[in-house]
């Protein structure tokens, strides 16, 4: 399938296509039929009919070629219509239909689980735009991947670069989600590619034989040169030959890729060599199509690929019988694979790459992301007008945030549901999406050499007999663990220890605070104890920063803006009351 140049209507073109189909369908069933019958009257009575096999068998091909395009064609429109409604439903934050990665959680991860990357309503709804198994496993590793300056900065350029090929990135995921369906693993395919093909010179004999004896036999059997039963018994002679290749092809087919696959590859393929990039990020991953050899592999594959797929057509089959179609079709699939095989061992790793950019910089145009990235080689955090990209973007409220080079740790008081929580997963979300070479939902992002731990969403585990303390500990010894090594973490810590007492936590988070002072290490910590706020008198390195909520009357309301200091009041108290219950 060729992509139209120019698709001003979609619903038109589908409407155009779907007709064409159908139009298409009908000749070829009427052919068909037309074909049998001469097939049968040509055997039994008019032999000169049979001629009219070569033109009409051609014909019939030439249907199933033009339908094929018009289905595709179909396919493709209807997935840029799809795309259109989930880019709606993203801009308006309803990602219930979306793909969770709920498979890529996991508890062990430094900071996955605890940033809303994955699972409903996650930031992998938001970005990802992959459409194979491969892509989605590689843009889940790049998410969950630690901070790393050199490779987000690489990114980030080529993202930006990207962004700007608006037809390209939306052709390049409709044609991947238009055939890419129900994927049949390849593992199998590669080794295939690595083994010879089985093939012996006297193949070449009945390769030239079966053409030549067979068109010779038809003829005479038409003009009346000989009698029909030669015919017969070259159709049983032709059944016990093919039975030689019949295993090797029937194996081929076996492990062969599902023609959505090839088709889709072949695609992408020519939508890259007609494009040209400049960044290194980019130069690299379009290396392989620059010559035109692996676009020409992937059509050859194409057309190998159809003639495997449709061995079992009975026009095929009647083909075969009488010329000995599958030598040539064995004799291709040798020529193949020693011409492309090894240019297409890696194609798909290759294309996994490209999904994973083309969800990045779709992700980029379809939040319209403009904000300024720094990196910094101190140990330095800051954002101007910082925002959640998962709260819509009418309701969200942004904040400006500092952790200046002398400075370690942020204390975060607050009543409840003030933001404060949000707060530090919107640091930390954001953190993310720089580290993937994506400007952040904020104006301006500094950040310095850190890697991303947090402690935040720590549950009980009945399976592993794990209290929900006991898993914080585990969380925060794993940030221990790592800040004493010597790595420059940035931790996001919520409500310190509240699996245990107020004494024990105060005493136990006041250690921890000072026992992170001597690292390399900063970040945050909310907590309700607002007795550690007292730290900032003897501690110099610690600063108090909270979210303020406001009573009035019987309503309590929240600003969501971070203020320096510690918080002045809470509202527990308060909320209890709302909820019933009576204070002597």
């Amino acid at each position: 399938m060729k992509i139209p140049e120019n698709i001003k209507n979609i619903s038109l073109g589908l409407k155009n296509a779907k007709r064409k189909a159908f139009i298409i369908s009908v000749n070829r069933l009427i052919l068909f039929f037309v074909i049998i019958s001469l097939l049968i009257v040509g055997l039994t009575d008019q032999k000169s009919i049979l001629l009219l096999l070569f033109p009409l068998g051609y014909t019939f091909i030439w249907l199933i070629i033009r339908f094929n395009y018009y289905t595709d064609l179909q396919s493709f429109l209807i997935e840029l219509e799809r795309m259109d409604e989930v880019k709606q439903k993203r801009a308006a934050r309803e990602l219930n239909e979306l793909d969770p990665g709920l498979d890529f959680l996991d508890k062990k991860h430094p900071f996955c689980n605890d940033l809303d990357l994955f699972g409903p309503h996650s930031l992998f709804q938001l970005i990802n735009h992959t459409v194979s198994v491969s892509g989605r496993q590689l843009l889940a590793d790049n998410i969950k991947s630690q901070i790393n300056q050199q490779s987000a900065i690489e990114n980030f350029h080529a993202t930006e670069e990207l962004r700007k090929k608006e037809k390209f990135l939306r052709n390049f995921e409709a044609i991947g989600r238009a055939f890419i369906k129900g994927e049949k693993n390849k593992a199998f395919f590669y080794q295939w590619l690595d083994r010879n093909e089985k093939w012996s010179k006297v193949y070449y004999i009945f390769l030239a034989l079966g053409p030549l004896v067979g068109m010779i036999l038809l003829l005479a059997g038409a003009f009346g040169f000989i009698h029909t039963s030669w015919i017969g018994l070259w159709i049983l002679a032709g059944l016990l030959f093919l039975s030689i290749v019949y295993k090797d092809l029937h194996n081929a087919a076996l492990v062969w890729p599902n023609e959505g696959d090839i088709k889709t590859f072949r695609i992408w393929s020519d939508l890259l060599e007609n494009e040209f990039f400049v960044s290194h990020k980019l130069k690299e991953l379009h290396r392989p199509f620059q010559n035109g050899k692996l676009s020409k592999g992937l059509k050859s594959l194409e057309q190998v690929s159809f003639m495997i797929q449709n061995r079992f057509n009975l026009v095929y089959l009647i083909f075969n019988l009488l010329f000995w179609l599958d030598f040539f079709l064995l004799w291709r699939l040798k020529k193949w694979k020693k011409e492309f095989s090894n240019d297409l061992s890696h194609i798909e790793g290759i294309f996994d790459h490209w999904q994973v950019m083309v969800s990045l910089a779709s992700f980029s145009n379809e939040e319209e992301l403009k904000g300024d990235v720094i990196w910094e080689k101190d140990t330095i955090i800051e954002a101007k007008n910082l925002h959640h990209p998962l709260i819509p973007p009418l309701k969200s409220i942004g904040n400006d945030f500092i952790l200046e080079k002398n400075q370690k740790t942020v204390l975060l008081t607050g009543s409840n549901m003030s933001g404060k929580t949000t707060f530090m997963r919107t640091v930390g979300i954001n953190m993310v999406l720089v580290n993937l070479g994506l400007r952040p939902f904020a104006e301006i992002f500094q950040c310095g050499p850190f890697q991303l731990y947090t402690s935040m969403r720590n549950s009980d585990s009945l399976g592993e007999s794990v209290s929900s303390f006991y898993a914080e500990l585990a969380r925060i010894r794993q940030i221990l663990e790592a800040a004493e090594s010597g790595i420059q973490v940035f931790y996001l810590m919520d409500e310190i220890l509240k699996g245990t007492n107020t004494i024990d936590r105060v005493m136990g988070s006041e250690a921890l605070i000072k026992q992170l002072s001597q690292t390399k290490s900063k970040g945050i910590i909310s907590t309700h104890d607002i007795e550690l706020s007292q730290l900032e008198k003897d501690l110099p390195f610690l600063v108090n920063s909270s979210f303020h909520s406001k009573i009035e009357d019987r309503e309590i309301s929240f600003d969501y803006k971070l203020k320096s200091g510690p918080c002045p009041s809470f509202n527990a108290h308060k909320l209890m009351e709302l909820m019933g219950i009576r204070f002597q």
